[in-house]
C-alpha cells in the first residue's frame, strides 16, 4: 500500500497553521507572567513595612497603622464623592430642567441648586450627634450612602415622572445633600484617627478631594455629553442614559463602591487622638492638654468668614457658567455643556498642579503670605476680570413660540433671554474675560482653601476639632446655598455689572481684612509641659536604658496599654 504524501507546500501550511495558536499562547502566557510581575513589584513598592520612625512609639503596631491610613483614605474618597455629587450637575442642571419644563425659569433652577447644600447644612448637626452616640460612624456613613445612592437614581429617572417634575428635581437635590451631611462625620472622624503632626497633611488631603470632586464632576458631564439628548432607553424604557441622566448614574455607580469600602473586613476604626492626648499631658485627662495652648477665637472665626467668602465665589461661577456663556456667547445646550466641561477638565489639571507646587511655595514664604497673596489677590484679578467690558450688548435671543414649529437651539432662540432687561443695556462678556478669570480662579482656589483649612487646623492647636471643623464646614454649605440663590435673584434681575461687581467687592475686603489680620493667623507655640514625659517599653529586655524605667519613684504613674505594649509614663529628669 503506497502512502501518498502531501505537497510540500500544503505542508509547510500545515505546519504553520499548528504553531501560530501555540505562538499565541507562548506570548499570553508571557504577557501575564509580565503583568503579574509588575503588579507585585507595584504592591511591593506601596506596602508599609514599618513604621514611620518619629510614629514608632509604642502606641500603636505596624498592622493598625497600616488599617487607619486605610481607613483615613476611604474618607477622603467619601468627601470627593460627596463634592462629586453636588458639581457633577451644576453644568447640565439648567439645559435639563429647562428640557423638563421649560417654564420653570433660572430662579427656580437656583432653588434646585441650592436644596443640596441646604439639606447639609441642617443635617450635618444631626449626623455629627447620631455618630457620637452610637460611638461609631460606620452605621450613620453607610446609611447615608444609601439615601444617596436612591436619591441619585431618583434624578436620573426624572424623565419618567409624568407632573411636577421641577420639585422631584428639586426633592432628589435635597436628598442628596441630606447624604452627603456625613461629611460631618467624616471630618470628625479624621480628628480622632489622626495624631497632632499628621493633622495637618489629613486636613490638606481632605480639601484636595474635596477640591478635585467640584472640579471633575463638571469634566464628567462632558464626557457623557456625546451621549446626546436621547442616549439610550434599556431596562424595557425604565432606565434612561442621556448626556443629562448619565451623571447620575455615575453618582449611584461610584456610591454603590463607596458603601462596599465600609464593610468591616475592610474599613476598620482606629481613633489613635485620644491614647496621644493621653500620653501628652501625663495620663491625666485631655483638657490638661488644651491648656498649654491658648487658641485664638478670634482669628478662627476670620478664617471661617474667609472660607465662606472664598467658597461662595466659587460655587457661583460653577453655577452660572453654563447660563452665563449661553447668554454671552449664544451657545446651545449642547455646546455650553461641552465647552463647560472642557474649562472644567483644564481647570482639574491646572489645580493638580497647583496642589503639587503649594508645599514647596509654603517653605519659601509662610503659608498666610501665601494665601493672601497667593489665593486671594488672584481670585480678587478673576472677578475684577468678569466685569464685562465687550464693545456691545450681548446678543438678544427672541421669546420662545412653540407655534413658530422651530427648535428651540434655532439661532434666534440663542442668546441672551428677553425676561432678563438688562441685555440691551450692558456690555457682553469676551470670551477671553471669560477664559482668563476662569483660568486665575483655578489657581487661586485650590491654594485659599487649602491654606485656609490647614492654618485653622494649627491655629486651634492640638485639640478634637469637630466642632470647629462642623462650623467651617457649615460655613461653607451656607455659601453653596446662598451662591445659586444669588444667581437668580442678582444676576437675572440686575445683571453682570451688580454680580460681579458685588463679588469683587466682597473678595477685596475680604483679602484687606487677612492683610491686616495676618499676624493672627500664626499659630500659637506650644509652651513645654511643666512635666515631660518619656515613654518606656516595660517587656524589653533589661538594659541601661531602662534603668530609670525600672526603678522606684514618687510620682503617680499612667500605665497606658497600647495595643500589644504596655508603656509607662514617667517625668524625666533631664527636662
Amino acid at each position: 500500500m503506497h502512502t501518498i504524501t502531501p505537497p510540500l507546500p500544503y505542508m509547510r501550511h500545515a505546519s504553520a497553521a499548528s504553531i501560530a495558536p501555540e505562538k499565541h499562547k507562548s506570548y499570553r502566557r508571557y504577557v501575564h507572567r509580565r503583568t503579574m510581575e509588575s503588579w507585585r513589584k507595584l504592591r511591593a513598592w506601596m506596602e508599609t513595612t514599618r513604621l514611620p520612625e518619629d510614629l514608632d512609639d509604642g502606641l500603636e503596631r505596624l498592622e493598625d497603622y497600616i488599617h487607619r491610613w486605610r481607613s483615613v483614605r476611604i474618607i477622603y474618597f467619601t468627601m470627593f464623592l460627596m463634592a462629586l455629587g453636588f458639581s457633577i450637575i451644576l453644568t447640565g442642571i439648567w439645559p435639563f430642567l429647562n428640557e423638563l419644563d421649560p417654564s420653570a425659569g433660572k430662579e427656580f433652577m437656583g432653588l434646585i441648586v441650592a436644596a443640596n447644600p441646604l439639606g447639609q447644612m441642617i443635617f450635618s448637626p444631626i449626623f455629627g450627634w447620631w455618630g457620637n452616640k452610637l460611638g461609631t460612624i460606620r452605621l450613620p456613613l453607610m446609611i447615608s450612602l444609601g439615601l444617596f445612592t436612591i436619591a441619585s437614581g431618583l434624578y436620573s429617572s426624572l424623565e419618567l415622572c409624568q407632573d411636577n417634575v421641577k420639585y422631584w428635581m428639586l426633592a432628589s437635590r435635597f436628598l442628596i445633600g441630606v447624604s452627603s451631611a456625613n461629611i460631618a462625620l467624616c471630618r470628625s472622624y479624621l480628628s480622632a484617627a489622626t495624631r497632632l503632626s499628621e493633622r495637618t497633611h489629613a486636613v490638606s488631603m481632605v480639601s484636595l478631594a474635596q477640591v478635585l470632586g467640584f472640579i471633575i464632576g463638571p469634566g464628567l458631564q462632558a464626557l457623557v455629553t456625546p451621549l446626546g439628548r436621547h442616549g439610550h432607553v434599556w431596562l424595557w424604557g425604565g432606565m434612561h442614559v442621556n448626556m443629562y441622566t448619565a451623571s447620575g448614574w455615575i453618582n449611584v455607580i461610584m456610591s454603590m463602591g463607596n458603601f462596599f469600602m465600609f464593610m468591616p473586613f475592610i474599613f476598620q476604626e482606629h481613633k489613635i487622638a485620644a491614647r496621644e492626648v493621653m500620653v501628652m499631658q501625663g495620663g491625666t485627662s485631655e483638657r490638661d492638654t488644651w491648656k498649654a495652648i491658648k487658641p485664638n477665637y478670634f482669628s478662627a472665626w476670620t478664617l471661617i468668614v474667609a472660607f465662606f467668602v472664598l467658597v461662595f465665589n466659587f460655587v457661583l461661577l460653577e453655577t452660572l457658567g453654563t447660563s452665563l456663556t449661553m447668554d454671552m456667547f449664544a451657545w446651545t445646550n449642547d455646546e455650553s455643556l461641552y465647552y463647560m466641561g472642557i474649562f472644567m477638565a483644564i481647570a482639574a489639571i491646572i489645580s493638580l498642579v497647583t496642589f503639587v507646587l503649594i508645599e514647596p511655595m509654603c517653605k519659601l514664604f509662610a503659608e498666610r503670605f501665601v494665601l493672601i497673596w497667593g489665593g486671594f489677590s488672584l481670585m480678587v484679578i478673576g472677578r475684577l476680570l468678569y466685569i464685562p467690558w465687550g464693545p456691545e450688548p450681548p446678543k438678544q435671543a427672541m421669546a420662545y413660540n412653540a407655534s413658530a414649529n422651530l427648535n428651540s437651539s434655532d439661532p434666534i432662540y440663542l442668546g441672551c433671554p428677553p425676561t432678563q432687561d438688562w441685555c440691551p443695556n450692558l456690555p457682553a462678556l469676551t470670551l477671553t474675560q471669560f477664559i482668563i478669570g476662569f483660568a486665575l480662579t483655578s489657581v487661586g482656589y485650590p491654594i485659599g482653601v487649602t491654606l485656609i483649612q490647614t492654618i485653622f487646623s494649627k491655629v486651634l492647636g492640638p485639640r478634637p476639632q469637630g466642632v470647629w471643623m462642623g462650623l467651617m464646614t457649615g460655613a461653607g454649605c451656607l455659601s453653596r446655598v446662598m451662591g445659586p440663590v444669588f444667581v437668580g435673584s442678582i444676576y437675572t434681575r440686575l445683571g453682570t455689572y451688580w454680580t460681579f461687581g458685588f463679588t469683587s467687592v466682597m473678595m477685596i475686603i475680604s483679602m484687606i481684612w487677612l492683610l491686616c489680620s495676618n499676624q493672627l493667623l500664626i499659630p500659637p507655640t506650644i509652651d513645654k509641659l511643666a512635666k515631660v514625659v518619656e515613654l518606656r517599653e516595660l517587656h524589653k529586655p533589661d538594659d541601661q536604658s531602662n534603668a530609670d524605667a525600672n526603678s522606684p519613684i514618687d510620682e503617680v504613674e499612667d500605665e497606658l496599654l497600647a495595643t500589644s505594649k504596655v508603656v509607662r509614663i514617667l517625668p524625666s529628669s533631664k527636662a
